[in-house]
């Protein structure tokens, strides 16, 4: 009568021992399975390409006697850099590119044609109109030296970037609006076609704030009583940056 328990305790050790070693089994490669996962490589050869958008504030500069800016200017630029590191750590870069810049500067010159030939005046203060401004697309070549704390585990960092800017003009529109109605004026042959100056950007990741000056006129051959319009733009703003 003893054999049959025997033959049963036999048999429930061998079950429990055999339950054991699967469990443990499971949780042995489970725990090995992540050691063996692939690595997932950084490149420390990164580059910053980037694309920018801007929005800036237009204000004219060696403003003629009586010329003010009465309401808002505003400025949109768009373009791509290509971004060339200089140093080891990657930290120090040269970049260059291309971009569009569609700049408004409303103002008190009046512009208008006489015999297919541009004249100007300073609007008269007694004078009411709805609309008074010139606006300007170009396309920029922006050459710039850049300094930034990045690293290439980390697309978050400070940056300083400055330069020049060369901007051609491709197109432009004067408008003039009142109660008699609406004076436009396009191609104007006094506008500088070649525009060039210095600008900077500084912040933290994606949005920085940005300001650039011009260098030479907005206008080449425009005058008011003989006397040489010579105003140059100051734009400042904010300027994203997009990987």
């Amino acid at each position: 009568m003893k054999q049959p328990l025997n033959k049963n305790n036999n048999m429930r050790l061998f079950l429990s021992c055999f339950l054991f070693l699967s469990v443990f089994n499971i949780f042995s490669q489970e725990k090995v399975a992540p050691e063996n996962a692939p690595k997932v490589k950084i490149d420390s050869l990164y580059r910053e390409d980037q694309f920018y958008f801007g929005l800036t504030f237009n204000t004219l500069q060696n403003k003629p006697a009586g010329l003010s800016q009465s309401k808002l200017s505003t400025g949109f630029s768009a373009g791509f850099l290509r971004d060339m590191p200089i140093n080891k750590n990657r930290t120090i870069a040269i970049a260059s590119g291309i971009g569009f810049t569609y700049n408004n500067y409303n103002q008190n010159l009046s512009i208008y044609k006489t015999d297919q030939t541009p004249v100007y005046s300073i609007i008269d203060a007694n004078t009411s109109f709805s609309k008074n401004k010139f606006s300007q697309l170009l396309v920029d070549v922006p050459i710039e030296f850049r300094w930034r704390s990045s690293t290439y585990e980390s697309y978050k960092f400070w940056r300083i970037y400055g330069g020049v800017k060369l901007s051609y003009l491709i197109y432009d529109r004067s408008i003039f609006n009142d109660a008699q109605g609406k004076i436009v004026v396009s191609s104007n042959k006094d506008f500088n076609k070649l525009l060039y100056g210095v600008y900077i950007s500084s912040g933290y990741n994606t949005i920085n704030v940005y300001a650039y000056y011009g260098l030479n006129s907005l206008f080449k051959s425009a005058k008011i009583d003989g006397q040489p319009i010579d105003m140059k733009s100051l734009n400042i703003g904010i300027i994203f940056y997009i990987l």
